[in-house]
């Protein structure tokens, strides 16, 4: 591998653990949310819209680690499969990752015109927080562009290399103990 797929490959695996570090930040803040909604109730005061920040958080949480399971091999796959094709897995999960990378690119292309459309239009939520919603789009355009990204990462690595790049030893690991 040259110097400069080296640093690409570093470069994508740092972007699909910044995405992984997002999502965890994300889930840390729904627990600060929920904390701070409970002292509110039990303090007689209010916090309008701690459900809607919350299912922000919940979105950004999924989209931004979608890219990071993938690369991690925690999404679900069917390994019973794969294995039992022998030398025709690699067409499977050449077939698998380019309808995923098309499906992906799909994704993000309406996901980032949503956060368009609704910054554009000025669209805000519904709740008592009227928060702009193309601010909470954002987290998911930015994740849907990370999981189209990874994907065709994955492919043109199973394409050319003919190994999808799929960390599944840390998910063995986690099972074998």
């Amino acid at each position: 591998m040259t110097a400069l797929g080296r640093g690409l490959r570093r470069l994508l695996d740092g972007l699909y653990f910044t995405g992984g570090v997002f999502a965890a930040l994300c889930l840390i803040s729904i627990l600060a949310i929920i904390v701070a909604q409970m002292i509110a109730r039990w303090t007689g005061m209010t916090f309008p819209g701690a459900t809607s920040y919350a299912g922000y958080a919940m979105a950004s949480a999924s989209f931004f680690a979608f890219a990071h399971a993938l690369n991690r091999g925690a999404h679900i796959r069917v390994s019973i499969l794969l294995s039992a094709l022998g030398e025709r897995r690699r067409w499977l999960e050449v077939w698998c990752f380019a309808i995923g990378s098309a499906l992906a690119g799909y994704l993000a292309y309406y996901a980032i015109k949503a956060v368009y459309w609704s910054r554009k239009l000025n669209d805000i939520s519904q709740g008592q927080d009227a928060t702009p919603l193309w601010i909470p789009q954002m987290a998911m355009a930015a994740g849907a562009v990370l999981l189209a990204i990874a994907m065709a990462d994955h492919l043109v690595r199973v394409l050319f290399l003919g190994d999808p790049g799929i960390r599944s030893d840390t998910v063995e690991q986690s099972h074998g103990e």
